[in-house]
């Protein structure tokens, strides 16, 4: 199973953001045979990878992402307008050959998941049940397509981006601050450990200085 790949009208995509702020009708995908060969190859390896598949939204994983030319990889997907605004309820997510649910409802679904059980149930119905929506059709997504020398065909999709510099600006400062957050977590939690380290297993140092307080304390009681 692979997350975050689907088709919209026939076309095969990948999905950026799966919901857009304010705009939960809304999604931004990338459509992958239009995306020249290095940028189409970068993409698929931020989407194969662990940090792609374990990111609720791929953009998150493609922000961390940098590209063989060190280049940012969302950064560039973004100023090359190669991220496009379609309706949910129009992009069929195709995680398998088996299996494909519409957007819409996947979100849904996915949204309720943090309201209770009930949810979880109706997520493990729809794997059980291959899917619910459309017929089958194996996933496409993440083959290399023998040309990309199109790169400017037109899709059906009239809007070009929808984030801004200042949004995409806006978005960094948030991760950077959660990473910070995360990190002096974790640096907490290392010193924690490290305390306690030291009064399980004292080092050589500590011990004599302690044998050597305790000798000089007994010679002062024997004087």
């Amino acid at each position: 199973m692979l997350k975050h790949v689907g088709k919209h009208n026939e076309k095969r995509i990948v999905l950026a953001y799966r919901q857009i702020p304010n705009e939960e009708h809304m999604c931004l995908v990338l459509y992958s045979d239009m995306l020249p060969s290095m940028v189409h190859d970068e993409v698929m390896k931020v989407l194969e990878s662990p940090v792609g598949q374990n990111s609720k939204e791929l953009a998150d994983a493609m922000f961390r992402h940098t590209m063989a030319d060190g280049r940012n990889c969302l950064e560039v997907v973004h100023k090359m307008g190669m991220m496009k605004k379609v309706p949910t309820n129009q992009v069929i997510i195709t995680p398998n050959a088996k299996s494909n649910v519409r957007l819409d409802e996947l979100n849904n679904i996915l949204n309720e998941m943090d309201k209770g059980e009930e949810a979880i149930k109706k997520m493990a119905d729809l794997d059980k049940n291959s899917g619910l929506v459309g017929k089958r059709e194996a996933r496409e997504v993440g083959q290399n397509p023998a040309s990309r020398s199109n790169v400017q065909e037109t899709t059906n999709v009239t809007v070009a981006d929808v984030l801004t510099d200042d949004q995409l600006a806006a978005q960094r400062v948030a991760q950077a601050a959660k990473m910070k957050l995360e990190a002096q977590q974790m640096l907490a939690e290392a010193a924690r450990l490290e305390a306690e380290a030291a009064g399980l297993n004292p080092s050589p140092s500590n011990v004599t200085t302690k044998t050597t307080k305790a000798k000089t304390a007994k010679k002062k009681q024997t004087a």
